[in-house]
């Protein structure tokens, strides 16, 4: 698609976590590659206090600290630090975008706007910026989630975002989305003509994504405890995933015809009443156990304080339309579970009849494993016989077809999420941010988990940490006969 660069860059919570990781060192390796526009100034925003050069500094330890070793080059670092600068603000206090505004100055060559802020901040920000000038026809906006906690109050949101910046100048951040794995799933069904005629319930049996993590709260205690797990990931992130699976084949890679895909998955998934939400959906909460080799404590005792938030959820969710009538899709993310991995696994339907029965070997359905992380790589288990001279009968045995994305394109530079969707935000280009349509409708599904929740009293099961979640999880698949894979 023609690309529209702009000429600044706005980045609220410039001194927050996620800019020292993530978006200062992301920026900095566009500039490196030469990929940022020639004139680019970038303005960081955020409550504390600096100068211009303080921020520079305060810039240099996130680069020092984050940056691998490889990609630090003095030169680059010193010419791209003089891209920044700051402006101190409280978003709360529409008097102090006048000053914000005049330090941006001229957006006629168009302005970016990256804004990572709490949800309740979310309208007077929009306030400001419009009252202060930064709201034109040449200003476009990022908005980093929590965009809201239900659909009632992400449409509040979107509302007063929608007041100021239209929908094609609206790019609503999923950072999952710029993952080099997650948009090879396309590139797997669309660019290949051997699995899309299976790609349906006549081929595939269930497929499962998972998100595991090992660590507890962290720093995300105050965010977290208001969240759960359901929202926090299943609502965003996990949906998707689900999304690029399930989607019919766009007519175009635009932002258009993949959304359009992407929104009618949504509004297929089967609602979850509150007679159902007992079958199909488990809620957990880590207790205390054992996790990376050393003992830790249980949500409540790191939190200080009693909770029925869940840090696990398991769902058995349907999309009802043609092509996946009757396949199962389980999702399944949690905190302190055995391993950190996010991952795609398609179980394809069993061949329909074996001629090597009673020879040796039971046949193992096949595979497709797509691994986002921590690894990058497509894996395919598919049945090959074993060497030998077969006196004793044929014997079959799962093998794994492996395609690892770091080997195969080791010459080529591996591009963090953040990276992609700063750049694509610079330029203009919304294929890989959510739509407003696609928000709603995902929390209608989930809001819908949430009141069978509160109409049940449904509280969370404990799991021990370092484990795979409450024993009820194992129990949602193997009613169906389906195994968790936790290899």
């Amino acid at each position: 698609m023609p690309r529209d660069p702009v000429n600044k860059l706005l980045l609220f919570g410039a001194t927050g976590d996620l800019a020292q990781r993530m978006l200062l060192p992301s920026l900095y390796g566009l500039h490196a590659d030469g990929l940022l526009p020639q004139g680019l100034t970038i303005v960081g925003a955020a409550r504390t206090e600096h100068t211009d050069d303080s921020y520079r500094e305060f810039a240099k330890k996130a680069l020092d600290k984050f940056l691998p070793e490889d990609r630090k080059d003095e030169s680059a670092v010193d010419t791209y630090l003089q891209r920044l600068a700051y402006q101190p603000i409280d978003m709360s206090d529409f008097a102090q975008f006048k000053p914000l505004a005049e330090k941006v100055g001229d957006v006629t060559g168009g302005l970016a706007i990256y804004l990572s802020t709490a949800p309740s901040l979310f309208e007077a920000a929009i306030t400001g910026l419009e009252q202060a000038g930064l709201g034109g026809p040449t200003v476009r906006i990022g908005l980093e989630k929590p965009l809201g906690y239900d659909l009632a109050s992400s449409q509040e949101i979107n509302d007063a975002v929608a007041k100021v910046f239209p929908e094609d100048r609206t790019f609503r951040i999923d950072h999952y989305l710029g993952k080099e794995t997650v948009q090879n799933i396309m590139a797997l069904r669309f660019g290949n003509t051997f699995f899309e005629p299976i790609w349906n319930a006549r081929g595939i049996e269930n497929v499962q994504i998972t998100i595991a993590e090992t660590v507890g709260l962290e720093e995300r205690a105050g965010y977290y405890d208001g969240a759960g797990a359901l929202r926090d990931m299943v609502a965003n992130h996990i949906l998707q995933l689900l999304a690029l699976v399930a989607m019919e084949p766009p007519a175009r890679y635009d932002k258009t015809a993949i959304r359009d895909e992407k929104a009618k998955v949504f509004h297929s998934l089967r609602r979850i009443t509150p007679e159902d939400v007992g079958k199909v959906v488990v809620t957990g909460q880590y207790g205390a156990g054992a996790s990376g080799g050393e003992i830790v404590k249980g949500y409540t005792d790191e939190l200080g304080k009693a909770s029925d938030t869940e840090t696990f959820v398991a769902i058995k969710a349907n999309v009802d339309n043609w092509r996946w009538q009757g396949v199962p899709f389980y999702l399944r993310t949690g905190k302190r579970l055995p391993v950190r991995r996010s991952e795609i696994a398609i179980q394809f339907k069993p061949v329909p009849h074996s001629m090597f029965a009673g020879r040796g070997g039971m046949l193992q359905p096949n595979v497709l494993v797509i691994r986002l992380q921590p690894e990058e790589y497509i894996q395919l288990l598919v049945m090959a016989k074993e060497p030998g001279l077969d006196r004793d009968g044929v014997k079959l045995r799962e093998v794994p077809l492996n395609l690892s994305l770091d080997a195969e394109f080791a010459g080529a530079r591996r591009r963090i999420a953040y990276e992609r969707l700063l750049l694509d935000l610079i330029e203009g280009d919304q294929t890989l941010f959510v739509r407003r349509d696609e928000v709603e409708a995902q929390w209608t599904w989930i809001d819908s988990i949430r009141a069978g929740w509160s109409a049940n009293g449904t509280r969370p099961k404990s799991y021990a940490s370092g484990s795979w979640g409450p024993s009820a999880a194992i129990a949602l698949t193997e009613r169906d006969g389906v195994t968790w894979q936790d290899d």
